[in-house]
């Protein structure tokens, strides 16, 4: 009992001195900017399907893969991280957090050289995100034939 009331004693007198966390600022930042990063998306895929003339399902995979360079370059140039810093959660929206993610491991160990740096780690943190996609689409797979389910 009397670990329990210094554990306590400990965490009150402690608890005066953390800064409190503006968690409705921080989501509105998150918002704001998640939103800013999603319109900018809506933009390039606009972009594409009134200079381009291609269809809306056509336009997904290059608006996918413009915004995946223009946050690897982002990333590359400092900007990115300035923008997760104040955004927190907002800036990682999957796209443009996923391509921050295997930028940021490249840059970080690109004096170990291209293989045994750059290709070896840059996959450290994305690795997970990659084995899960292919493992759920396996599995999707695996239940739509058994099931003759139709995705339309």
């Amino acid at each position: 009992m009397a670990k329990k009331k210094l554990k306590d004693d400990y965490k009150n007198s402690v608890k005066q001195y953390q800064p409190k966390t503006p968690y409705v600022v921080n989501c509105i930042k998150a918002f704001l900017i998640g939103g800013a990063i999603c319109l900018v998306g809506q933009g390039i895929q606009n972009f594409y399907i009134s200079v381009f003339d291609f269809s809306k399902q056509d336009a997904g995979n290059p608006t996918v893969a413009t915004l995946i360079l223009i946050a690897a370059l982002l990333t590359g140039f400092g900007v990115y991280d300035k923008l997760g810093q104040f955004a927190g959660a907002g800036s990682a929206v999957p796209v443009t957090g996923f391509a921050n993610s295997m930028t940021s491991a490249a840059l970080e160990h690109k004096s170990e050289g291209i293989v045994l740096g750059i290709a070896t780690n840059m996959f450290k943190l994305a690795g997970s995100v990659i084995v899960f996609g292919v493992v759920s689409a396996y599995i999707v797979g695996i239940i739509r034939y058994f099931f003759g389910l139709t995705f339309s």
